[in-house]
């Protein structure tokens, strides 16, 4: 099938159901070699409130969950779905919730590399987070990974010190909040057809033949999701 499908998943890279959620998308598009995807990656804010330096990972999570017992029960869940999906999820090593603006800032600048720059880069910053513990509201570490996925590292220095894209950044996660999304990942087919949470793959990839099927016979809704 050579009718292309856009994908645009938004995603914040501290959230690792989102994590998952690349993981099993990756194995969806394996299913599906014979459909063109273009995948886009899109803002989103688990929470804006966290000051740009930071907060304290523990209190970041005793302050939303309280519990100590359901937090241990979530990070277990999720290490073994991680593991599952070939994810070495690591919470103890993870010291500091960061505000991801400037990690999305960066990855809207990867749109405009070469194709998969902006995929590489997501999946470095989501393996920075939550197999190594880093601090990716930190500039270094967003400019070395940046670098690492095929960025022009000085460029993006030279961004990062100014205001560039915030304001376009916020828009897009004010505007995903007004077409409904409300929980990420949130997968967008053709803009239309919204497939929410990291779902099993089979899930995915069916949902990708159907699009590309509709795109193809011309009966794509013009709905939107």
């Amino acid at each position: 099938m050579t009718v292309p499908v856009t994908i645009d998943v938004v995603s914040d890279v501290v959230c690792p159901w989102c994590y998952v959620g690349r993981a099993r998308l990756k194995k969806a598009l394996e299913a599906v070699p014979e459909i063109s995807v273009n995948l886009r990656w899109r803002p989103f804010q688990l929470d804006p409130t966290i000051p740009p330096e930071g907060k304290s990972r523990r209190d970041y999570l005793a302050d939303k969950f309280g519990d100590e017992t359901r937090i241990r029960q979530m990070h277990e869940q999720l290490g073994t779905l991680g593991e599952a999906e070939g994810i070495s999820f690591d919470f103890d090593a993870i010291a500091l919730s960061p505000n991801t603006l400037n990690a999305h800032r960066v990855i809207r600048w990867a749109a405009t590399a070469e194709p998969g720059v902006q995929d590489r880069l997501v999946g470095r910053l989501f393996a920075l987070y939550f197999e190594e513990g880093e601090d990716i509201g930190n500039a270094a570490v967003l400019i070395q990974a940046a670098k690492e996925a095929g960025m022009d590292a000085a460029v993006v220095e030279t961004l990062l010190a100014t205001d560039a894209d915030r304001t376009e950044v916020e828009q897009e996660i004010a505007t995903a909040q007004q077409m409904g999304v409300t929980g990420v990942p949130c997968f967008l087919l053709e803009g239309r057809y919204a497939v929410v949470g990291a779902q099993e793959p089979a899930t995915l990839a069916d949902a990708i033949r159907q699009v590309a099927q509709a795109k193809a016979d011309g009966t794509l809704d013009s709905g939107q999701a």
